[in-house]
């Protein structure tokens, strides 16, 4: 139960490192050879995030990266398999009341347990079958 819970809280963290833009957070959740997608290892990933965050323009909407519909499976103790939906919305454009969907999809994540602390070792929002 310690571990599940310890697994949702670095979604948690993940999702609001992205959606704050905060490069340092965002590649933290990541073990040291993290991966999402192409994308190796945390300084490549730290990069990833600044250079989106730098492309924005200064008043595109908030990101909203909401995952749903997850399960936690624990291949062994210190490796597990998250699975979702995820889904990226915004509140709108301009900022109202309605979200508007951007993307959808489904992913699969593998996390790993390293020094007691639990990372992301890879992330794929794309999965092939």
């Amino acid at each position: 139960a310690q571990d599940r819970a310890a697994i949702e809280r670095l979604m948690w963290n993940y999702v609001r490192a992205i959606d704050t833009w905060n490069a340092d957070a965002y590649a933290a959740t990541f073990t040291e050879d993290g991966r999402f997608g192409t994308t190796s290892g945390r300084e490549a990933l730290r990069a990833m995030v600044s250079g989106m965050s730098a492309n924005r323009a200064a008043d595109a909407p908030l990101l909203h990266h909401v995952m749903s519909n997850k399960t936690i499976e624990f291949v062994n103790p210190n490796r597990a398999i998250v699975r979702y939906y995820w889904q990226t919305v915004t509140r709108g454009v301009p900022a109202g009341p309605r979200p508007e969907m951007l993307a959808q999809g489904w992913g699969e994540d593998v996390v790993v347990k390293q020094n007691g602390r639990w990372l992301i070792q890879s992330r794929n929002v794309a999965p092939g079958r």
